[in-house]
């Protein structure tokens, strides 16, 4: 018998690829409410939503994300609040590819962040002296398909 030996492992294996969660916390908030809580007894305002997510580097892999909510609300042609929030989020980004960063920073992210965002928002309505504002959940999956399927197609064109 011939001293046969396994060929040799050779060390083709992707890197792991790590997003992870280090710390949320609030950058930046604002409440503005021009005429205060004053009311003829009717609340049917004209609520406004925009969100906004950004990413910077801190150091290394990890990256601070960013989610902009930026809530107005109108009665008639009077603005009766208008609140920002920057809710903030520390994570580790290790081996992703383009998609998955892109995937990451355009969905993941802003998923875990908008809970805290949206508790702030509630509270600074309520100390603010209006009616509690509880924002409908975000399907941010959805949003970042969405963009995706529109980023596609102006390339296309």
């Amino acid at each position: 018998m011939a001293n046969e030996q396994a060929p040799a492992a050779t060390d083709t294996a992707a890197p792991n690829t790590t997003l992870a969660l280090q710390g949320v916390y609030l950058k930046d908030c604002s409440f503005e409410s021009p005429q205060g809580p004053r009311g003829n007894g009717e609340w049917n305002p004209q609520i406004s939503l925009d969100l906004n997510t950004t990413v910077q580097p801190i150091s290394g892999d990890l990256r601070e994300v960013v989610l902009t909510i930026t809530v107005s609300a109108k009665q008639a042609e009077q603005t009766l609040f208008l609140v920002e929030v920057k809710q903030a989020g520390a994570f580790v980004m290790q081996n992703l590819s383009a998609e998955e960063y892109k995937r990451a920073i355009g969905s993941i992210c802003p998923n875990v962040l908008f809970p805290y965002a949206r508790a702030v928002v509630s509270q600074l309505v309520s100390q603010g002296g209006f009616p509690q504002l509880l924002l409908p959940p975000v399907n941010f999956d959805a949003l970042y398909a969405s963009s995706q399927n529109e980023g596609a197609g102006q390339t296309r064109n």
